[in-house]
């Protein structure tokens, strides 16, 4: 295995960065230069690292550093991994200066969401971009174990098999080797839900729109957060960086869905990104006596109101029967459901399972790849459990077929469903009957 004593990380003050830079003080063991552009900035960043990871021993392990200092960190470090925003512009600068010091047994990496890889080992002198790779970890790393291990054209298969082992074995993650492509595999398919249940959103805005749709696709339906929820999580900003990188260079059937509602981009215009802003999608507000409220943006209205507590009898059952254990009957209960709601949520549990099943052929080495980048990268039932789960209560392929012709259609759906494996996962820990509303 790598003997990876030092490391330095390059955008510490970012949440990726400072979690990532906890990871390897933690699980790694490693001393870690804590490199961003404002010193102090950084200093204070220390703490957080710290708590990201519940290890107040590593402390010692995380050295402030900022820009100047790049090149003596650098030097020193056996992995150098650059967490900086999703611009080429700025981790191609990054790379070139790393590249001009960088020693020839070290390890660099980014962690980009789906910027091309090989674009930015090019910028490495040609001697050093074998042991360049795509390394992206997920939000919040000490929760999400997943690692989309990225080559190039470039790479030492050698360097690469022993990095993977350095990932699985010290670090702990769950290592998916992608291709270099767009988004690579699990924001690719999370994020063409995602955006689709945005783009639902502002479609169904008379009906209530974002948390209308969320109420549609809640812990009952095998996620632990509701797409939008999960949107406002990671930022608006960052959704359009994937998404945007999706639209421009992916030609699939699919494509379209990629495309960011008015509405969103205006939030974004406004500077409401969600979580980390304030407010976006929802905007929590807080109260001198301490009570807190929950609000969401009405798209029709522009304004925020009260999050509405849906009552979707179709719903109502499924959560009665999974409380029951009798999962079957609860799958029963959403696919012979006429109402608009349920074939709404059946729609977009179809349609992961396809598109999951298309990007795994494009993107990855197999078709469970799909189910561990979906399961340790975003904590959502993967697709093959769910295909096993939906198996219950009806015949898949003939649901897609007819609910879904010109999917079916334009997928290739016939072939990507001819021999489908078994899951590895058990798809009853991801169905959560939360709050029933009756």
């Amino acid at each position: 295995m790598l003997n990876i004593r030092t490391v330095t990380v390059i955008g510490v003050t970012g949440t990726m960065g400072a979690n990532i830079a906890g990871i390897f003080a933690s699980f790694g063991n490693a001393k870690v230069y804590c490199l961003g552009r404002d010193l102090e900035k950084v200093r204070k960043t220390i703490p957080r690292i710290v708590q990201s990871v519940r290890a107040d021993a590593i402390a010692k392990n995380l050295i402030p550093a900022d820009f100047s200092m790049l090149e003596t960190c650098v030097a020193e470090s056996d992995l150098v991994f650059e967490s900086a925003r999703e611009d080429m512009a700025v981790k191609k600068e990054i790379a070139a200066r790393v590249g001009r010091v960088l020693q020839p047994h070290a390890i660099s990496g980014t962690g980009s969401s789906g910027l091309s890889i090989t674009e930015i080992a090019e910028c490495y002198p040609a001697e050093k971009r074998g042991r360049f790779f795509g390394i992206h970890l997920f939000n919040p790393p000490y929760m999400l174990p997943l690692c989309e291990l990225t080559g190039t054209k470039y790479t030492e298969p050698g360097t690469k098999a022993s990095l993977k082992a350095y990932l699985r074995d010290k670090l702990i993650r769950v290592v998916v080797e992608v291709r270099d492509s767009p988004a690579f595999m699990a924001n690719r398919i999370g994020f063409q839900f995602i955006n689709e249940a945005l783009r639902c959103a502002d479609q169904y805005r008379d009906n209530g729109g974002i948390d209308y749709i969320d109420a549609l696709l809640g812990p009952f339906t095998g996620r632990a957060m509701a797409p939008l929820m999960t949107s406002d999580f990671v930022g608006l900003d960052i959704h359009l960086a994937i998404v945007d990188n999706l639209y421009e260079n992916t030609r699939d059937y699919a494509r379209e869905t990629f495309l960011l509602p008015g509405f969103a981009q205006g939030l974004i215009d406004t500077g409401r990104l969600g979580r980390k802003s304030g407010g976006g999608l929802y905007q929590q507000v807080k109260y001198e006596n301490g009570f807190r409220r929950l609000t969401v943006y009405d798209i029709k209205s522009g304004l925020y109101r009260d999050v509405i507590p849906y009552v979707f009898p179709f719903a109502d059952k499924m959560k009665r029967c999974l409380q029951e254990g009798d999962y079957a009957e609860a799958f029963r209960h959403l696919v012979n459901n006429s109402s608009q709601e349920a074939e709404i949520c059946l729609s977009f549990l179809l349609k992961y399972i396809l598109y999951s099943l298309y990007v795994a052929r494009e993107v990855g080495d197999s078709t469970g790849a799909a189910d561990d980048v979906m399961a340790m990268g975003f904590n959502w039932c993967p697709p093959l459990a769910l295909y096993e789960a939906l198996s219950t209560a009806a015949d898949v392929p003939a649901l897609i077929r007819d609910r879904l012709p010109e999917i079916w259609e334009a997928s290739d759906a016939a072939a990507l469903l001819s021999d489908i494996p078994p899951s590895q996962y058990d798809y009853r820990r991801y169905f959560k009957s939360g709050r029933l509303t009756k």
